[in-house]
């Protein structure tokens, strides 16, 4: 056999190709452009080679594969882009060739006339299972470490190797598109209730399973390249198939409003593609991915949700030349809620944490919200026992300062008040040593002004969770005026550490994300007033690409909360800093009616006893004059949702508060759900481009205020044609550094 970068072959005795692949220099095996050119030669020496009867493939890693390198995707815009400018008729052409590499390779192996296995020994994602589809068996091991998915969906695109012909015709067209649509992960065992893995092994007996497979006659062709094959469930002409249709468009459209185009190509592939033999069922898959790759969507989807996540993931914003940090233990004080949350996470993440209350009882308290967390995971299979009872041993409630004295980062999570925050960093520093770094979780206070307290400002930076810390993937690390490149690279260590994202933004009032979800929250307030119903308010939102309206969004941070925020700013700023009319509402929600949320029961929702579900509060209605909801037009109450945000967005760039066009667009869509088929906050003004998105503002502000006035950035950036990500080119600010 041949040597190969990516891949050894081994044959056996009973002649066996066992395909192992293991990329050099990888923590996970991904398709990359050399590795497909590999895996073809494979293809055509075990065709070519009569002494081999059969091939089992699988990995030499821990998991199996996670699909496609971002190398890979990159350069499949990079070449369209460049096709599209030298040759415009072209290039949709060329990239459908292009998109049809994988697809042809995996019809080859199929038909190649040798049997393939694959023996799935981990995490088995996107092209890397449309790879296991395409064998002719298909064994996992049943560890808990096996997961299994097409998630091509979640970033903007579908499954275009084959996922979305060869899963219906091997399990219902229901389960295959619920699989497909929502990019849902599957246990080995719910694969094999579906049809779609054939065997489970043990771990230590997966590749004798595989090979077993093959000694016992695995035939070397597909159900459906055999003559009367019949789809399960019987095909689209059925009466079962005339229910399926209808709902399926239904809930499609339910879920994503109709703002996804990859999820619709999906439900295109499917209903078309079982309508038709399997090649030219490809083809119409391939036409529909050449289509979707296309769009504006798929595009910023990719960049923000795949590559830009990824890359702030692995540290794009680590300042160069600083060590890794030995964080063998982390302080935490305020054993409250978000304290509690933020013990939790880094002891799951194996680091041992002193949290540090008042007194021990309410610092036992604290550590009581982390046993809850495990008795729920325990109660949902995500978690044994051991590791439960593992977890729990790495918190150690205190009272004592001194406790701290050894830990190389403090995170302080107590309440927003600068005199208690004050206390606390004396107290921590009189006992931490010279090199430790203190991180505030402040969602209000600028850093900047907290550092004061500080006899280290260069060591004193901010982290930012998001309640709740356990569920929500975002951090943003605020950098104080004097926040060193230490401090820096410490709080991006222990973020990478808990397994969550960072963002870095520069010090300001709410930061990044609060400014602009209260800039979402504040555009409902003046809906509310000019009369617009509150259903209308809501839902528009949902159809804009909101998760959750920003009433209901209001009533879960707490209305209270926003009028603490309000009154702040008026204290600091001045009166004119705030709508006197929002400043009104607030205050009769609050003050007259204790309307303050989710967490009193009442807010712009009633929340009855479960298990009845929230509704409107139907006095609302009396607050404001509501108009007939036909007086508004649905599309511009979604463009001023989206627009007021994506202008906040743009402001913090113009201010110097967000630096790298990566951050401000993941940090939207992680932080609170900004329409994510856009890509986020500022992707979503790329993808209009300025000019266009400059005028629609000036529309606005026309007639709905001056809030939606286009900044002299915009302006700037519609004259010269330019974009967030080529005016701010995060690559270029690398290169330089």
């Amino acid at each position: 056999m041949s040597n190969y970068t990516n891949f050894t072959v081994e044959t056996d005795a009973d002649g066996i190709a066992l395909v192992t692949w293991n990329m050099p220099d990888k923590s996970m095996n991904v398709f990359t452009a050399d590795v497909l050119r590999e895996l073809d030669a494979i293809v055509d020496q075990t065709v070519a080679d009569a002494s081999i009867k059969g091939v089992v493939v699988t990995s030499g890693k821990s998991t199996f594969s996670g699909g496609a390198d971002l190398s890979m995707i990159k350069g499949m815009f990079t070449f369209y882009n460049e096709e599209k400018a030298r040759d415009p008729d072209g290039a949709a052409q060329k990239l459908f060739e292009l998109c049809g590499q994988m697809t042809g390779l995996f019809r080859k192996l199929e038909t190649s006339g040798k049997p393939w296995v694959s023996a799935i020994n981990g995490t088995c994602m996107g092209g890397a299972f449309e790879l296991s589809l395409a064998c002719h068996g298909r064994v996992a091991s049943n560890s808990k470490s096996v997961k299994i998915a097409l998630p091509e969906v979640k970033v903007g695109i579908f499954p275009g190797a084959g996922g979305t012909q060869r899963v219906p015709r091997l399990t219902n067209a229901q389960d295959a598109l619920q699989m497909m649509t929502t990019g849902s992960s599957l246990t080995p065992q719910r694969a094999k209730a579906l049809g779609l893995v054939h065997e489970l092994a043990d771990p230590d007996k997966l590749i004798d399973a595989a090979k077993t497979m093959l000694k016992n006659g695995l035939k070397p062709v597909q159900p459906w390249d055999e003559k009367g094959f019949k789809v399960p469930g019987g095909g689209i002409w059925t009466p079962a198939a005339a229910q399926l249709w209808p709902a399926a468009s239904a809930i499609l459209r339910r879920e994503t409003n109709g703002n996804f185009p990859g999820a619709l190509a999906i439900v295109k592939c499917v209903y078309e593609g079982l309508q038709l033999p399997i090649d030219l069922a490809l083809k119409v898959e391939q036409r529909y991915f050449t289509e979707v790759l296309q769009t504006t969507e798929a595009f910023s989807m990719i960049r923000s949700l795949f590559i830009s996540m990824q890359e702030l993931g692995k540290g794009a914003r680590r300042p160069a030349g600083v060590p890794k940090s030995d964080l063998k233990t982390v302080g935490v004080v305020g054993a409250g809620f978000m304290g509690a949350s933020i013990a939790y996470v880094t002891a799951a993440a194996g680091i041992p944490v002193t949290l540090i209350d008042r007194d021990i009882e309410a610092a036992t308290k604290g550590k009581t919200h982390s046993e809850g967390l495990v008795k729920d995971s325990i109660g949902k299979g995500r978690m044994t026992q051991e590791q439960g009872e593992a977890l729990l041993a790495l918190i150690t409630p205190s009272a004592d300062y001194n406790d701290l004295k050894d830990v190389k980062l403090v995170v302080e999570a107590v309440f927003e008040d600068r005199q208690v925050k004050k206390d606390v960093i004396e107290k921590v520093e009189a006992v931490i040593g010279e090199d430790a770094i203190f991180a505030s979780n402040t969602s209000t206070l600028p850093i900047t002004g907290l550092a004061k307290n500080s006899e280290r400002p260069n060591q004193f930076i901010g982290i930012h969770f998001f309640s709740p810390v356990e569920k929500m993937m975002l951090t943003e690390v605020i950098l104080g005026k004097e926040s060193g490149d230490k401090a820096l690279a410490t709080a991006l260590d222990f973020v990478a550490a808990i397994k969550k994202t960072p963002i870095v933004v520069n010090d300001t009032r709410g930061f990044y994300v609060n400014r602009c979800v209260f800039r979402y929250i504040h555009e409902a307030y003046d809906m509310l007033i000019e009369g617009v119903p509150a259903a209308m308010i809501e839902n528009a939102a949902k159809m804009a690409g909101m998760p959750v309206g920003p009433l209901s969004l209001n009533d879960e941070v707490a209305i209270d909360l926003s009028q603490k925020i309000l009154k702040a700013s008026i204290a600091d700023l001045g009166e004119a800093s705030v709508n006197p009319e929002h400043m009104a509402l607030i205050n009769k929600l609050v003050d007259d009616l204790d309307r303050r949320g989710r967490k009193n029961g009442k807010g712009f929702y009633e929340y009855p006893a479960k298990p009845a579900k929230k509704f409107l509060w139907p006095g609302l209605k009396d607050l404001f004059p509501q108009k007939p909801a036909e007086n508004f037009d649905v599309e511009t109450l979604k463009q001023r949702f989206l627009v007021t945000i994506a202008l906040e967005a743009a402001r913090t760039v113009e201010e110097g508060i967000v630096t790298d066009p990566r951050e401000a667009d993941v940090g939207s869509i992680l932080g609170f759900g900004f329409a994510p088929y856009t890509g986020g906050t500022l992707s979503y003004i790329d993808g209009m481009g300025a000019k266009a998105f400059v005028e629609l503002c000036e529309t606005l502000a026309a007639s709905y205020g001056d809030h939606f006035k286009p900044t002299a950035l915009l302006k700037d950036m519609a004259a010269k044609g330019q974009t967030f990500y080529g005016r701010f080119d995060p690559y270029a600010t690398q290169a330089a550094a």
